[in-house]
Order: C-alpha cells, then sequence, then structure tokens
C-alpha cells in the first residue's frame, strides 16, 4: 500500500507531457486534418470563383453608369480605371464604385478590360488563378460575357 500511495504522489506532483501523449495528440490532429481539409479546399477554391464573378458584376454595373453619363464605354487605353479617375470626358459624373477603388481579382491580379470586346461592347474578364488564359477549375477565366 505504502508504495501505490508512493505512485500516486509522483502521478500527483508530475507536470508536463511525455513524449508519447505528444506523439499521440500529433498522429489525432494530422489524421483530422488528412479527413477535413480535402473537403474544404475545393469550397475555398468556389468561393474565389464566386468572388471574382460578383466584382466582375458589379464592375459591369459601373461601367453601365459610365457609359449613361459620358455616353459609350471607357477605351481599353483608359479601363476601368475610367470608373474612380475622371478621364477627361465629358459628363464624367463619378466616382462610379463606392470604395473609390479598382479591385484585384481574389488571386491579387488585377481584372483585365478591353473596350470595344469581341464578345461585346465590351470583354472585363479574370484570367483566375493560373493569370493565363484558358484552363480547368480554379484556373478557369471568368469573364463578363456568361
Amino acid at each position: 500500500m505504502n508504495t501505490f500511495k508512493k505512485f500516486l504522489k509522483i502521478i500527483r506532483e508530475r507536470k508536463g507531457f511525455t513524449l508519447a501523449e505528444l506523439m499521440v495528440v500529433v498522429v489525432i490532429i494530422g489524421l483530422l486534418a488528412g479527413l477535413v481539409l480535402p473537403k474544404v479546399f475545393p469550397k475555398l477554391a468556389k468561393g474565389k470563383m464566386g468572388a471574382a464573378k460578383a466584382q466582375i458584376e458589379l464592375l459591369g454595373q459601373a461601367l453601365e453608369d459610365y457609359r449613361m453619363d459620358v455616353g459609350n464605354y471607357p477605351a481599353t487605353t483608359e479601363g476601368v480605371n475610367s470608373l474612380i479617375q475622371d478621364p477627361g470626358a465629358e459628363n464624367w459624373d463619378g466616382p462610379y464604385l463606392k470604395k473609390n477603388v479598382i479591385p484585384n481579382d481574389p488571386w491579387g491580379k488585377p481584372y483585365q478590360f478591353q473596350s470595344p470586346g469581341t464578345h461585346g461592347e465590351y470583354d472585363l474578364f479574370s484570367y483566375g488563378r493560373d493569370g493565363a488564359q484558358g484552363g480547368e477549375g480554379e484556373d478557369k477565366d471568368i469573364v463578363s460575357w456568361e
């Protein structure tokens, strides 16, 4: 019985974790991450693509407001910066964006703008994650004409 009391006293006085206990926790965290992360990453990609579509819609509405005031869309050389800075156009009544800032796409790259466009009066698009034309999944181009 005396030995058992000594054992309990040692356990109560012990501070910290053993290496084995820490390894078990690390393995459990690794297993959980292996199960959860593959389900989270596709949703993150879809979220960025959805954000890009929403920003293109917002910029498209601002371009429409610009056209209503000025009579035409800004030229490619003027770009979407015409929405926040007067390019010297007659009847310009901007800025046409609330925050007075042209956002980058969710991957940190500027949106591409061409006016006149090949798919309409203007083309506004993001090349996606890879920053190159074409692609699949998160690398797919997000465009204003679809």
